[in-house]
C-alpha cells in the first residue's frame, strides 16, 4: 500500500512504485514457473518484457534466437496494479495523468471505469474522484498485436512492407518487426504517472512558440489552466521581459534584442531561461520552467535551373546538413536513460553531425533528447509517425492521427532544435512505385494525412516551422516523389543490387536516406551470439540479421572489392571495411555536388539491439570503422577527389560561414614512396561554398596505375585517389612497424609506414569490449606516423594492438596473387 504525500508544495505526485504486473489472458500455453511466479513488481515507466527479464522469467530476447521465445508476451493481455492511500486537502481536484500507454489500454480506478486509450504517442489526463482512504488503480492492456490484426480485418488489409499489421494500430511500427530490428511488440506504462492535485488551479499543457522581429525576440505562450481559482492570474518571464494575464488566457512577450539560438558550427546555440507562475491573492499556486531560442526557420525550395532546391535556412542562413537518422536507441523505450542519450548524441556531434532525423517508424523522442539537442545546437527533422506502408484514414484512427499530432507538436514547440516537421516516411514513394496500388483498390491511403490533417496541425498549432509532406518527397504529387532534381531523395537500389562507386550516378538536391550495411563489433556479436566458430555461416548469427536476403547483399558488397575466401576474423574486417568505404564514398560524392546538393541524411546512426545493421554506432553503443569514416566525411573543410571528364577533379568543400583560404598541394607518389610530381595552388572556397580544380594531365594521369596514388592536402585535411582496385594494387602486405606505451590509463600505438599502408583500423574491442581507439580507417603514405590513443585496455595485453586481429589495413584482405604485382 504505497501512501499518497499531499504536503501543499507537492502538486505533482508520481506513480512509479508499488506497482504489480500481472497476466490478465494469453491464448498461448504459459510456462509454469512464469504462472507461478506472477504477480510481479512492475517498473512504472517501462514494460512488460522489461519486468519479466527483471524477474528472470524470461530470457534475454537480443541473444541468439531468443526472440522467437518472448513472442508470446505480444499476443497476451496484461495488467498493471497500485494500491495506495489518498488523503485529500479541502476541496483538493485530482487528474490522473499517463504521458505514455502502450497501447490498447483500459484504465480502472476502484472498480470503475476511467477511461480507454489505443494510441501510444499521447499524453493523456483524466479527472478522477479520489476521496480519502484506500484506492485500486489497474490499467491493463490488450494485445497491440490482436488488436491491429482485427482492424485489418475489419476495414480491409492495405500493403506494407513487412509482414505483421502496424498500419492499423497508432504504436511505433518498429515494435512489429523491421529490417533491422526485432519483432517484440510491447506493452506498459512507457512515460511517466502521475496524480495532480489542486484546489486552487494548476498548470496544465505549456505551448510555447518563438520567433525573431526586428531583433527583438517574441515569445507567445499558451499555457493551459485547470480549475482556476477566481482571479487568478499567469505571470510570464523571459529575459527582461514579464507579463501578466488573466488565466487561461495566451501570453505575448517582446524581448529586447537577444542573442540568437544557433546551429553548432555557426554560433552559440543560445537558450533563455522561460518561468510561467499561477499566482491567486498573492500566492504561488504552480509554476512551470523550460529553455527556449530565438531563431528563424525556413526551408527553401525556390525554382532554379535543375530543379527546385531543399536548403534549411536558420536566421536566414543556409545550413548544410550533415545528418543522421535516428531510430529508437532500445526496443525498449525506458531503457533509453538521460546519460544513454547524453552518449549517443555525443557519438553523434563528435562525428561532425549538425542534423539527427527522427525516423518515422519510431516515436516522438522523449523531451529530455530534445532539451539535449537544443543545448548543442544539433538540429532535429521529426517525422510524423508513419513508415513504409498505407494507412487506413477511416474512424477510429483518423481521429488518433490528428490528436496524436496536435500534442506531439504542441509539446515540442518550445524546442529551438526542431527545424522541421516531416509528413511520412516513404509513403508516397511506395504508393507510386512499390505494387501498392491494386491493393488499395482506390481507398483513402494516408495521402489525406500527408497533405491536410498535418500541415493544417502544424500550421494551427506551431507555424514557426516549415512542413514537408514526406521523405522523399518533390514538393507536389505532380513530380515523382524520389526525383532527384526535387527536394529529398531516398538512394537504396546502390545497397541494394549494386557496388557503391553506382553512388556516382545519382544527383540529389538533399539525399534524406541511404546507406551500407556491416556486422556490428566483434565484442557485440559474442555477446549476443553464441554459436561458434564466429563467421557468415555461424548457425545463430542468421536471428541478426533481418534485411531481407541481407546476408547475401553483404557478402556480395564483400567480394565486389575483396574476393579471397575469408575466415570468420576476415569476413568481418571486410564488411565493416567496406561499409566505412561506402559511406565515405557517398557522402563525399554528395557533398562535391555543392550547390546543388545541400544535405546528406545517412542511414543511421544507431541501432535498437546487437544486429547487422546500416549504424555506424552499433547496438552496444560501439563505434564501427564506419563512424570513424563517417566523421572524416562530415569534415567542416572536407577535401575529396573525385571524377572528371579527363581525369581526377580536387574538390573542397567549405561548410563554414567564412571564407576558406587554403595552400592546396597535390602529390601523384609511389606506394612504396618517392614523389612523381606535384603542384601547390593558394585557393579560396567560398563561405557554405565549394571549389572544383581540375588537374593537370601530369597529374590526372599515373604512370603505372597498380603502384601510384594521387594525394590532394591543406592544413584541414586531404583526399586520397587509387586508380585501381585492392586487388590490382600493389599495396604492401606488411606495411607497418609499431610500437606501445602506456600514458596513464591510455595505450598509445605509435604507428610508421614504409609504404602506403590503406585504411588501417585498430580493433581494440577484439582485446576488452571496453576498449576503444580515438582513430580509425587511416591511409598512411610512405615515412608517416601517426599516435593512435586507445582507452580500456587492461594491463599486460598492449602488444596485442600491434598484431591481428586487432590492427588490420586493406591489403590484409588482397589475394596472394595480387601481391605478386610488387
Amino acid at each position: 500500500m504505497v501512501p499518497l504525500h499531499d504536503v501543499a508544495s507537492a502538486r505533482r505526485i508520481p506513480l512509479r512504485e508499488g506497482w504489480a504486473l500481472e497476466l490478465a489472458r494469453s491464448e498461448d500455453a504459459v510456462s509454469e514457473d512464469v504462472a507461478q511466479a506472477l504477480p510481479i513488481p512492475a517498473t512504472v515507466p517501462g514494460t512488460v518484457h522489461t519486468d519479466l527479464l527483471a524477474a528472470g522469467l524470461i530470457p534475454d530476447p537480443y541473444l541468439d534466437d531468443r526472440e522467437d521465445a518472448v513472442a508470446w508476451i505480444g499476443r497476451a493481455d496484461w495488467r498493471y496494479r497500485l494500491e495506495f492511500v489518498h488523503e485529500p486537502h479541502d476541496g483538493e481536484e485530482a487528474v490522473l495523468c499517463f504521458d505514455g500507454l502502450d497501447t490498447i489500454c483500459r484504465i480502472e480506478l476502484d472498480g470503475v471505469l476511467v477511461a480507454e486509450t489505443s494510441n501510444m504517442h499521447r499524453r493523456y489526463r483524466f479527472p478522477v474522484d479520489l476521496r480519502p482512504g484506500r484506492h485500486a488503480l489497474v490499467v491493463t492492456f490488450s494485445s497491440a498485436l490482436r488488436h491491429a490484426v482485427t482492424e485489418a480485418e475489419r476495414l480491409g488489409d492495405l500493403p506494407r512492407q513487412y509482414r505483421h499489421p502496424y498500419n492499423f494500430i497508432r504504436k511505433s511500427a518498429s515494435h512489429f518487426g523491421w529490417d533491422w530490428g526485432p519483432t517484440l511488440v510491447t506493452a506498459g506504462i512507457w512515460r511517466d504517472a502521475r496524480i495532480e492535485l489542486s484546489s486552487r488551479g494548476r498548470i496544465g499543457d505549456v505551448r510555447v512558440l518563438t520567433a525573431l522581429d526586428a531583433g527583438d525576440g517574441i515569445v507567445e505562450v499558451f499555457a493551459a489552466v485547470h480549475e482556476p481559482h477566481p482571479g487568478s492570474e499567469l505571470r510570464v518571464r523571459a529575459g527582461d521581459a514579464e507579463v501578466r494575464v488573466p488565466a487561461g488566457q495566451p501570453a505575448r512577450l517582446r524581448v529586447a534584442k537577444p542573442q540568437r539560438w544557433w546551429p553548432r558550427g555557426f554560433g552559440e546555440p543560445a537558450l533563455h531561461d522561460l518561468a510561467v507562475t499561477l499566482e491567486a491573492d498573492g500566492d504561488v499556486i504552480d509554476s512551470w520552467e523550460s529553455r527556449i531560442g530565438f531563431r528563424d526557420v525556413r526551408l527553401d525550395t525556390s525554382a532554379d535551373e535543375e530543379g527546385s532546391a531543399f536548403r534549411i535556412m536558420v536566421n536566414d542562413t543556409p545550413i548544410p546538413v550533415r545528418g543522421v537518422n535516428w531510430i529508437p536507441d532500445d526496443c525498449f523505450p525506458p531503457r533509453v536513460t538521460s546519460e544513454r542519450l547524453r552518449t549517443r548524441l555525443g557519438q553523434a556531434l563528435d562525428a561532425g553531425v549538425n542534423l539527427v532525423r527522427v525516423w518515422g517508424g519510431g516515436c516522438y523522442e522523449s523531451d529530455e533528447f530534445y532539451r539535449l539537442c537544443d543545448e548543442a545546437g544539433l538540429l532535429v527533422q521529426q517525422d510524423f509517425l508513419f513508415a513504409c506502408a498505407a494507412y487506413p484514414e477511416s474512424e477510429p484512427l483518423r481521429s488518433e492521427v490528428e490528436s496524436e499530432a496536435r500534442d506531439n507538436v504542441a509539446r515540442l514547440s518550445r524546442h529551438p532544435s526542431l527545424v522541421l516537421w516531416n509528413g511520412n516516411n516513404e509513403n508516397f514513394w511506395g504508393e507510386q512505385d512499390w505494387g501498392w496500388r491494386p491493393a488499395i483498390g482506390g481507398r483513402p491511403w494516408g495521402a489525406g494525412y500527408y497533405l491536410d490533417i498535418l500541415p493544417r496541425v502544424v500550421a494551427a498549432v506551431d507555424p514557426t516551422r516549415p512542413y514537408w509532406a514526406g521523405s522523399p518527397y518533390s514538393g507536389t504529387p505532380e513530380i515523382h516523389p524520389n526525383d532527384p532534381d526535387h527536394g529529398t531523395m531516398h538512394i537504396w537500389d546502390v545497397w541494394n543490387r549494386l557496388d557503391y562507386p553506382a553512388y556516382r550516378g545519382h544527383r540529389p538536391r538533399f539525399a534524406a536516406e541511404f546507406g551500407w550495411q556491416a556486422p556490428p563489433a566483434w565484442s557485440t556479436l559474442e555477446r549476443a551470439v553464441s554459436s561458434r566458430p564466429l563467421g557468415p555461416d555461424s548457425p545463430l548469427l542468421r536471428s541478426h540479421q533481418k534485411a531481407e536476403d541481407g546476408h547475401a547483399k553483404l557478402a556480395r558488397a564483400i567480394t565486389d572489392h575483396f574476393p579471397a575466401a575469408h575466415d570468420g576474423d576476415d569476413w568481418h574486417f571486410a564488411g565493416q571495411l567496406v561499409q566505412a568505404r561506402a559511406i565515405a564514398f557517398g557522402i563525399e560524392h554528395f557533398r562535391a555536388l555543392r550547390p546543388r546538393n545541400w544535405g546528406t541524411i545517412l542511414w543511421q546512426l544507431n541501432d535498437c539491439w546487437p544486429v547487422i545493421s546500416w549504424a555506424v554506432v552499433d547496438g552496444d553503443g560501439r563505434l564501427k570503422p564506419a563512424w570513424y569514416a563517417l566523421r572524416a566525411a562530415y569534415a567542416t573543410r572536407l577535401v575529396t577527389i573525385q571524377p572528371g571528364g579527363s581525369g581526377p577533379v580536387v574538390h573542397l568543400v567549405n561548410d563554414d560561414p567564412v571564407d576558406w583560404v587554403a595552400a592546396l598541394e597535390v602529390r601523384r607518389i609511389g606506394l612504396d614512396g618517392g614523389d612523381r610530381t606535384s603542384e601547390r595552388w593558394d585557393v579560396t572556397v567560398p563561405a557554405l561554398g565549394a571549389l572544383a580544380l581540375p588537374l593537370p594531365a601530369t597529374l590526372a594521369h599515373p604512370d603505372d596505375p597498380r603502384t601510384e596514388v594521387l594525394v590532394a592536402t591543406t592544413a584541414e585535411g586531404r583526399g586520397v585517389w587509387f586508380w585501381a582496385a585492392d586487388a590490382e594494387l600493389a599495396l604492401d602486405p606488411d606495411p607497418l612497424e609499431t610500437r606501445t606505451r602506456r600514458d596513464g590509463g591510455d595505450v598509445v600505438l605509435d604507428i610508421s609506414a614504409r609504404s602506403v599502408a590503406r585504411d588501417v583500423c585498430v580493433l581494440a574491442d577484439r582485446i576488452d569490449p571496453a576498449a576503444e581507439a580515438d582513430a580509425g580507417v587511416v591511409t598512411l603514405l610512405p615515412g608517416e606516423q601517426m599516435q593512435l590513443r586507445v582507452r580500456g585496455i587492461p594491463p599486460g595485453r598492449d602488444t596485442e594492438l600491434t598484431r591481428r586481429p586487432v590492427l588490420r589495413h586493406a591489403a590484409e584482405l588482397v589475394p596472394e596473387h595480387a601481391r605478386e604485382l610488387r
